[in-house]
């Protein structure tokens, strides 16, 4: 994790309770992890997640991996470094969502374990659900909506992930889910369920 250079400082607390949130918003603040290869469907999953969540009375919110990179991020390239840094910072403003218990959805390949892991240990226990979207090379690259494996593949594009880059999948996800033989809809049942019979939701769905 990155040197805390700043000194002199400290963490200040405010008047209301965990269990303040988890009463007003009838949810508990948990982040949704999922990761996978470019065309793995992880983007469609959380758009998905999202909407059903928000129809359904929840607060939750999506930290999307090309989004975050037009902001917070567009100082980063896709190096092994920068990629560390990207999902440090994204484990960071995750922590942030779901201390405030909100249903914070993130859509990034995070193809390094040790990042992954870095931001499991940064929430609370219980706080982190990774969801390894499983894919193969040949179907991501079927779909390529990008065209970014065939860029990959003429090397155009630098540092692609399951091509010229590794990909390092999960050892022990809370779920995985073969997007080559569910929709995107029997996905986001699949988190839901599992959000249910968890208790970080109070719905039946």
């Amino acid at each position: 994790m990155a040197e805390q250079k700043a000194t002199n400082i400290k963490w200040h607390h405010g008047k209301i309770t965990k269990e303040d949130r988890v009463k007003l918003l009838n949810q508990k603040g948990v982040t949704i992890w999922l990761t996978g290869l470019s065309g793995s469907g992880k983007s469609t999953i959380a758009v998905e997640l999202e909407h059903v969540l928000i129809e359904n009375k929840h607060h939750a919110y999506i930290l999307d991996g090309d989004n975050i990179r037009h902001g917070l991020n567009k100082n980063l390239g896709f190096s092994p470094e920068d990629r560390t840094e990207n999902i440090r910072r994204i484990g960071e403003v995750a922590k942030l969502f779901t201390d405030a218990n909100i249903i914070t959805i993130t859509a990034f390949i995070s193809p390094y374990r040790k990042d992954r892991d870095a931001v499991r240990k940064l929430l609370n226990d219980g706080k982190f659900i990774e969801v390894y979207v499983k894919c193969s090379v040949e179907v991501c690259e079927e779909r390529d909506t990008k065209g970014l494996y065939k860029k990959a593949r003429s090397g155009e594009v630098k540092d692609f992930t399951g091509i010229s880059a590794p990909y390092e999948e999960p050892h022990n996800p809370e779920l995985t889910i073969d997007s080559s033989k569910l929709s995107a809809e029997e996905s986001t049942r699949a988190i839901l369920n599992y959000l249910v019979e968890k208790k970080y939701v109070m719905f039946d769905y």
